[in-house]
């Protein structure tokens, strides 16, 4: 993906020059889809394991990220949302995503 598209898709989830746009702070949340094996999650799991932590299992890794988003209303941001997830912070094939959004 080029950074054209981003620009585009950008411009065209804000609001119309007299409209107000509202700022809103996204918490977004990558993670392993459950059926796909977590290699870094057991390196950490082994690791906590030989650091003599017992009781540990079930590590699974993923990625968080923050960001600040422009949008004419909620439902607008959410949807450019959904799109920078799918096509760039997550990979729909292997990794499910969520997000929360706080208006700021």
């Amino acid at each position: 993906m080029n950074s054209n598209s981003v620009t585009a898709q950008s411009v065209s989830a804000h609001a119309a020059p007299d409209q107000a746009v509202v700022t809103y702070q996204a918490r977004i949340h990558v993670t392993l889809r459950p059926s796909v094996l977590d290699p870094a999650g057991a390196a950490v799991e082994t690791g906590l394991k030989h650091l003599g932590h017992a009781g540990i299992s079930g590590v699974r890794m993923g990625k968080y990220i923050e960001l600040k988003i422009s949008a004419a209303n909620e439902a607008a941001a959410r949807q450019q949302l959904d799109q920078v997830c799918d096509q760039l912070l997550a990979n729909p094939v292997i990794e499910n995503y969520r997000f929360e959004l706080e208006s700021i």
